[in-house]
């Protein structure tokens, strides 16, 4: 007989009021217990949101919500969030084709405030929500909650700047899940923080200060020697605090991020102040599960794991990951050139950059969850006469568009901008697609980009862009590669000349990076009906080969295959090839249509999209007729 939950009676935050801290604390392990059981079979972010939930569950008691408004930043974090807010009976289908999404998103619940997934934004979010309020003259609170690694984010301190200067209501929580709490001045550096956080104290402070401005030199002369003893007891005793109150932000002494009564307790006094503040709350990544507590990183974001020793369930790869492969061709690369360094934003192990940062640590550079920071600094490595190499994940790429035109392009500098997760990339959805990156990279001058279309051509486009002056981008994708054999010395490949890898008169089928092996499948299909497909990688997106595509206008049909969006994209830059050439050949590019693509395996969405074998081969049959 099941034992009877709390959680099972919980419908939405209101439902917290009635609780206990006691009752809460059982609710927070419950909610853990329910993260692990579907984590286990659907994969996830585990050990951020194990770490998070007693946040969650104290903060969503005290609010009243969905008027009140709590914005998680990247929301990875937030899978208590989900559970408190009627998605408990959903919450199996986190991350799956069709079920709930692994981020924060407004269309899936009324409870979520935006659509997450890229670190740094949440203040900035939160500043928009409080200042809407203001100009509104309503009263509902606003939250932000943000871990220390987005902090850092370049973002993050534009709004702490901003919110600080206005002086506007809101409350930060920030998850601090590296730093430990000192037992031994733990219950000072709380008293201090209460105090600080009490609108009583901060009014009876300025009242103060305001009538011993307005006295003679010996009030005056007092006022001073009151504040050095104040801002050096403040320094040695919670010198973290600094930076924010200089800001203008209220900041509270670490609290424990595990202790419900304690986390209710200094909730309860900000969420009433009148200006902006923040709460530093010290959590332990993977709380309540100790495989995830031992090792944060692997749980970061996991896939399938047997919940009894945490190993990951995985089926047998026949090849390496492009990653793997990326990751020991660059090795490879730095160990014959001593100028090469590599560059990644808090994303050492998802770029495959273990092995290189071991093996060469000086020549390694890790800049936090900053990719504007990442990709300039390139800049200045290659003008120092370095050959850096900017690993980052395509979606966060996004990030630093400005300084790769303007630090990198225009010079003209030596820098090469490794794209992984390229294209479609399953189970995060829309925010982790990296489907935009050809077209912002096919719309600066002197950038050449190179899409390899198995991990052999991976290998060689990476030495191409190591050999070439000025900016080199290539694209590659998330998971196995194709199990092409590896070259024992990579060649350095022809600029803007592709390969033909299977003849034909009928129709030519441009490809793309992956969308090649399609490709592939597609034309042996078509075989069966008689109709003959020339393949052509394309390697190169910019410049495109023209003369490839010339002889492609000789044929029925031309195809063009991007994994990838087609406004702007590869596509359609060779349609405009095709147009200059005068050609009047019939065409149709294939790609992501003008809309967001949601979660699910790739092959379902490849084939949602009709860019699946059968997909492509249905468009040639009907565009020929």
């Amino acid at each position: 007989m099941d034992v009877p939950r709390i959680l099972d009676a919980i419908n939405s935050p209101a439902d917290l009021k009635v609780l206990t801290n006691e009752e809460l604390a059982i609710l927070a392990s419950e909610i853990r217990q329910e993260i692990v059981a579907t984590t286990s079979v659907t994969g996830g972010h585990v050990a951020s949101s194990l770490g998070a939930v007693d946040i969650i569950v104290a903060l969503e008691s005290l609010l009243d919500m969905p008027r009140d408004r709590v914005v998680f930043d990247v929301g990875h974090q937030s899978y208590a969030h989900k559970l408190l807010t009627g998605r408990r009976e959903a919450f199996k289908t986190l991350r799956t084709y069709g079920g709930i999404s692994g981020f924060t998103k407004p269309t899936e619940s009324v409870y979520d405030v935006h659509f997450s997934g890229h670190a740094s934004d949440s203040l900035s979010i939160a500043t928009g929500l409080a200042k809407a309020r203001q100009l509104k003259g309503t009263h509902e609170k606003v939250v932000a909650v943000i871990g220390d690694a987005s902090l850092a984010g370049g973002m993050a301190f534009e709004a702490l700047n901003y919110m600080g200067n206005e002086q506007l209501p809101l409350v930060i929580i920030l998850n601090d899940n590296e730093m430990s709490i000192s037992r031994n001045v733990g219950a000072l550096m709380k008293h201090l923080g209460n105090i600080r956080a009490n609108n009583h104290y901060r009014e009876a402070r300025e009242s103060l200060q305001e009538a011993m401005e307005a006295g003679g030199p010996v009030t005056r002369g007092f006022l001073s020697l009151g504040k050095n003893m104040k801002e050096s007891l403040k320094q040695m005793v919670i010198p973290h605090s600094m930076l924010f109150e200089a800001l203008g932000i209220v900041c509270t002494a670490p609290i424990d991020g595990h202790n419900i009564a304690e986390l209710r307790d200094i909730l309860s006094l900000v969420l009433e102040m009148d200006g902006p503040a923040l709460v530093h709350v010290v959590t332990r990544k993977g709380e309540g599960y100790e495989p995830a507590r031992r090792d944060p990183e692997a749980f970061h974001g996991t896939g399938p794991y047997d919940i009894a020793t945490g190993n990951a369930i995985k089926k047998a790869a026949k090849h390496p990951t492009y990653t793997e492969v990326f990751g020991a061709a660059l090795a490879d690369e730095a160990a014959h050139d001593a100028d090469v360094v590599a560059i990644t934003a808090a994303m050492t192990g998802g770029t495959g950059l273990k092995t290189f940062a071991a093996e060469f640590p000086e020549r390694f550079v890790d800049v936090g969850i900053a990719e504007e920071q990442a990709v300039g600094m390139a800049a200045g490595l290659a003008a120092g006469g370095k050959k850096p190499v900017a690993a980052l994940y395509s979606t966060f790429m996004q990030r630093a568009v400005d300084q790769m035109i303007i630090d990198c392009a225009l010079p003209d500098a030596n820098v090469v901008f490794a794209l992984d997760r390229a294209g479609l990339v399953g189970d995060d959805g829309p925010t982790h697609h990296g489907v935009f990156d050809m077209v912002y990279m096919r719309m600066v001058p002197h950038m050449r980009m190179l899409a390899p279309s198995d991990e052999a051509e991976l290998a060689c486009a990476l030495h191409t862009a190591l050999a070439l002056p000025g900016p080199v981008a290539l694209r590659y994708p998330r998971g196995e590669a194709e199990g092409a054999v590896l070259p024992d010395r990579p060649e350095v490949l022809e600029v803007g000349k592709s390969r033909v890898v299977r003849a034909g008169d009928d129709v030519a089928l441009l490809a793309f990076g992956r969308m090649v092996g399609q490709a592939k499948k597609a034309a042996e299909l078509l075989t069966a009906d008689g109709i003959e497909c020339r393949v052509v990688d394309m390697r190169w997106v910019k410049p495109l080969d023209e003369e490839a595509i010339a002889e492609a206008a000789r044929t029925r049909l031309v195809v063009t295959l991007e994994e990838g969006v087609i406004s702007g994209g590869a596509g359609e830059g060779v349609l405009e090839v095709l147009a200059r050439q005068g050609a009047t050949v019939p065409a149709v590019a294939l790609g992501i249509p003008d809309q967001f693509v949601g979660q699910g395996p790739v092959s379902q969405l490849f084939a949602d999209l009709g860019l699946d074998a059968e997909g492509i081969a249905t468009t040639v049959r009907a565009r020929l007729k």
